[in-house]
């Protein structure tokens, strides 16, 4: 009897141990842009927003939003995700990521612009990250399918540093796009047999104006002196001046851009100006020098009836 009733207690405990002692399968999805597994999951700020409802009805298990992964993939992508199911890796549990809406939680980006990709880790592993890009012609309103996407990544890296809980993917965003797109994030890792997928709405918008062209007078004036023909007066100090001179509209460009072509007439009256002030100094100094002998000559004519100065 002893023995049956420790035998009993031993597997009343083994049955009450929580599954949840063991180590969670989770590792991370991209967070900026925001993925629609991280946005629709129970930290995310869009759980309660129409897309990931229906999402979750159709079925998504965004409790564990970081793991949408898939298993000895091999770099197959393209041969094992069916078309229409990339945004769930093909794993039914994630199905509802793949519903075609234009509505879903994006981000905005500047087309061409530097940035810097953040794909939360759960779990640190070494891996390559490949990033892709929808077409031109990309329409959200159907199911995402691998022509959609561009044949190459337009970004690549592996191993990137991991800061704030983060991988960093510093790049460049894709040119050439505008409107509602998709980025589309696969990562495989090289210390795990696994792949883990991920789609990030976004919105691109034009890119912003440089400070070189903020001002319209200061561009017309630089496209105006650099048309000008090739003399004395043109080239890059002329051109600094059109600008400098456009800045200020009480001063013409024109006077600024002709002052090079009679500058060396300007210098040359400059010279004659200040050699004819030296001279009347000098000749200032001699007459007050011969003050007195003057003085004496002209009470010497003022006698002799004539006034006369020396």
């Amino acid at each position: 009897m002893p023995v049956r009733r420790l035998l009993a207690t031993v597997l009343v405990a083994a049955a009450t141990v929580p599954l949840a002692a063991t180590p969670a399968a989770a590792h991370g999805a991209p967070t900026d842009p925001i993925s629609r597994a991280a946005a629709c999951g129970p930290e995310g700020r869009y759980a309660a927003t129409s897309a990931c409802r229906a999402a979750i009805q159709a079925g998504a298990a965004v409790r564990e939003w970081d793991n949408v992964r898939v298993s000895t993939i091999n770099g197959r992508d393209r041969e094992r995700i069916p078309d229409g199911e990339l945004c769930s890796g093909g794993l039914s549990a994630y199905r509802g990521l793949d519903l075609p809406r234009t509505d879903w939680p994006s981000t905005t980006l500047t087309t061409g612009a530097k940035f810097t990709f953040r794909y939360r880790t759960t779990i640190e592993h070494r891996g390559t990250f490949r990033l892709y890009v929808t077409t031109p012609d990309y329409d959200p309103s159907k199911k995402l399918t691998w022509s959609d996407l561009e044949s190459r990544p337009f970004l690549t890296l592996t191993d990137p540093p991991v800061r704030a809980g983060a991988y960093q993917l510093a790049g460049r965003l894709p040119a050439g796009r505008s409107g509602r797109h998709l980025i589309y994030t696969i990562w495989q890792n090289s210390n795990t047999p696994d792949t883990y997928y991920s789609c990030s709405d976004v919105v691109f918008r034009g890119a912003k104006a440089t400070g070189a062209t903020a001002t319209p007078a200061k561009a017309a004036a630089t496209k105006s002196a650099a048309a000008a023909p090739r003399t004395a007066a043109s080239g890059p100090a002329a051109t600094e001046s059109a600008v400098a001179a456009a800045a200020d509209p009480g001063v013409p460009v024109a006077s600024v851009t002709n002052l090079g072509g009679r500058w060396p007439v300007l210098a040359g009256a400059a010279a004659v100006l200040v050699l004819a002030l030296l001279l009347i100094g000098a000749g200032r100094r001699r007459r007050s020098a011969a003050a007195p002998v003057g003085r004496q000559c002209e009470v010497r004519n003022h006698r002799a009836g004539r006034r006369r100065i020396w």
